[in-house]
């Protein structure tokens, strides 16, 4: 396959402007930045929401805010709304039920986040959110942080709860999760059922090697953003996630292949 996917997570659930003043957190910003970084070149945009102390906000009205900024100015880009959040479970899917995207996170297990709380995906949780993807026509990314959450993604397109063909994301790097090695990522990537779809991106530091291995071995898709990493090189931030996404472009076509557009991702990834 000669096009890549290139998918741009502006903001996340954590970082601050004491942390970065260049990283997006109100709707403007966040929208702003994401219909630069698709002019960039990125087809799928990940999106989080903030509230106005820049806290993490499961909000349908801050979330409708971003989508409809975004749409103003280019309503073919694909987006993936977070159903990550803080409990109860159910107020995780209020905001897709009611948005209903293209596609949504499905973070498929629970782990020790940093180290200091758990990420809490109940198998209830999942089951339900799975069907509430379903039934919505949302497209799920699995998200996989370590390796048992693959087995768990096995199980649950074997019952249904996931309707192949399944697009996973790797997120390798997190403090709680598999370390970003390649070692790792190719262990994953061999895990892959069939006709499956997958991207891949290393937290922080090791946010470049795992963006060459994961071309090299010819994942569908890459992810930047400062949901990620805020810097571009060590020491220096980065201005805006755009650094980010022009410097993906360059590396895909390097590679001899190209930035697929948004009717193009629509087409690999089943939409």
């Amino acid at each position: 396959m000669d096009k890549v996917i290139l998918t741009v997570a502006t903001t996340g659930s954590w970082g601050s402007k004491n942390d970065s003043p260049y990283i997006p957190l109100s709707p403007e910003e966040i929208a702003e930045e994401v219909v630069n970084c698709s002019m960039a070149g990125a087809s799928l945009a990940h999106i989080h929401a903030r509230d106005e102390n820049g806290n993490e906000s499961l909000s349908t009205d801050i979330f409708s805010d971003i989508v409809g900024r975004i749409k103003e100015k280019n309503d073919d880009l694909i987006l993936n709304m977070t159903t990550a959040g803080p409990p109860p479970h159910e107020n995780r899917m209020i905001p897709i039920k009611a948005i209903k995207p293209e596609m949504a996170s499905f973070d498929c297990g629970s782990m020790n986040w940093l180290h200091k709380h758990v990420f809490v995906n109940s198998p209830e949780f999942l089951e339900n959110l799975g069907m509430c993807m379903q039934k919505n026509n949302i497209k799920p990314e699995v998200e996989i942080f370590d390796s048992g959450m693959m087995y768990n993604a096995l199980h649950y397109i074997k019952r249904g709860i996931l309707k192949s063909p399944v697009h996973f994301q790797f997120v390798l790097g997190a403090p709680g999760g598999m370390k970003a090695t390649v070692k790792n990522l190719l262990f994953l990537q061999e895990m892959l059922p069939e006709n499956s779809t997958w991207s891949a991106f290393g937290i922080g530091k090791d946010h470049l090697k795992i963006m060459y291995a994961s071309l090299a071995l010819g994942a569908t898709g890459i992810r930047v953003g400062m949901e990620d990493n805020l810097y571009y090189e060590k020491g220096i931030l980065a201005k805006s996630n755009v650094e980010f996404v022009e410097r993906a472009v360059r590396v895909i076509e390097e590679f001899g292949k190209k930035p697929a557009t948004p009717s193009e991702a629509r087409e690999i990834l089943n939409l």
